[in-house]
């Protein structure tokens, strides 16, 4: 069985303007131990898939289908069980560690809390297990950090406490919300390789939320595109990342900068211009019928104003598209899946 197993997820938000649908009909599994990465544009449900499945939604949120971990639904399970479950068996790592950290308190206090409020230990012990856990995400001088605030570490040196505190209690999910975004390339490079290390220490299951399939191509085992809130398209990462079956999932590749080639525009292949995908994601309160990527697809017919299933195809793989594979505008070389 499998650790996670998500079920026709659906996320919706009540605004004064109408209903939201943040996500529609997701579904994907993860087994013990692997990881996946959840990819696309802002706007296109990752992160509030994220929120839904540590029932972290606003207050004008919802969610319905289904979310079993472990074989219990955390969707029906009550609040006061689920905070016993966030933290000590599922951990989640913000986009921003300055915001995920309190200002007004030292980074010893801020760890050693986590232990005694999901493990019951007392401060001596918590104090110990903490420096531990910092030095291994390779913080330097661990004992004497711990006495220091949050504005006293670099952007890199936060992230890797708040990596640090989503691990002290070893969770079996790590959910990891664009963890690199504020990052400079070096650091970020260092936190990936971070994550992995820590993955295979500890034999924790990643969810990786980005925008960047650069970032999968090094982390992640499957990965999953969302545009709209819909997947469109769904497999294990060397698969996609060799033969990407859906316009919007070539589109990203293309767009990521290469050295190994000149860049060229998917509309004028001559501009010499860094690739984009054209257009803009859509309003989520007046998506386009049909597909919601056909209004920016370069390979959209008439059929494209039904929306298409997401249809099985090959080995694990899914995609939600009416053109053949065949017939997609082939977009250049493939990124190169180094794992």
């Amino acid at each position: 069985m499998a650790l996670l197993e998500v079920d026709k997820l659906n996320v919706r938000f009540a605004t004064p303007e109408g209903e939201v649908a943040a996500v529609n009909d997701l579904s994907f599994s993860l087994e013990a131990g692997a990881s996946i990465g959840i990819v696309g544009e802002s706007g296109s449900g990752k992160s509030q898939t994220a929120f839904a499945l540590m029932g972290l939604l606003a207050k004008n949120g919802r969610a319905s289908g289904e979310v079993r971990y472990a074989g219990v639904d955390l969707l029906s399970l009550p609040e006061a069980e689920l905070n016993l479950r966030r933290g000590a068996e599922i951990a989640m790592i913000y986009q921003d560690p300055m915001t995920s950290l309190n200002p007004y308190l030292t980074i010893g206090d801020q760890l050693t809390e986590v232990l005694q409020f999901h493990k019951g230990m007392d401060n001596r012990s918590a104090v110990a297990e903490s420096i531990r856990m910092l030095d291994a995400v390779r913080i330097a001088d661990a004992g004497k950090r711990m006495g220091l605030y949050p504005h006293e570490f670099s952007g890199g040196m936060r992230q890797r406490v708040v990596i640090a505190m989503a691990l002290l209690c070893r969770p079996k999910l790590l959910i990891a919300d664009e963890p690199t975004t504020a990052l400079d390339v070096t650091v970020q490079a260092q936190i990936l390789a971070l994550l992995q290390d820590l993955r295979r220490a500890f034999s924790t299951s990643i969810i990786l939320i980005t925008h960047d399939l650069g970032v999968v191509a090094g982390v992640c085992d499957s990965v999953l595109v969302m545009y709209a809130g819909r997947v469109m398209e769904y497999g294990d990462a060397r698969s996609i990342f060799q033969a990407a079956a859906h316009p919007y999932t070539r589109g990203l590749l293309h767009a990521v900068p290469r050295l190994d080639r000149r860049h060229v525009d998917a509309t004028d292949m001559n501009s010499g211009r860094l690739n984009t995908i054209p257009g803009n994601p859509p309003n989520l309160l007046a998506l386009p019928p049909g597909c919601p990527f056909a209004p920016r697809c370069i390979d959209r017919t008439t059929a494209c104003l039904q929306a298409p299933p997401l249809e099985v195809f090959g080995q694990g793989r899914r995609r939600a598209c009416h053109r053949a594979i065949g017939d997609l505008t082939d977009l250049g070389s493939p990124l190169k899946f180094t794992p």
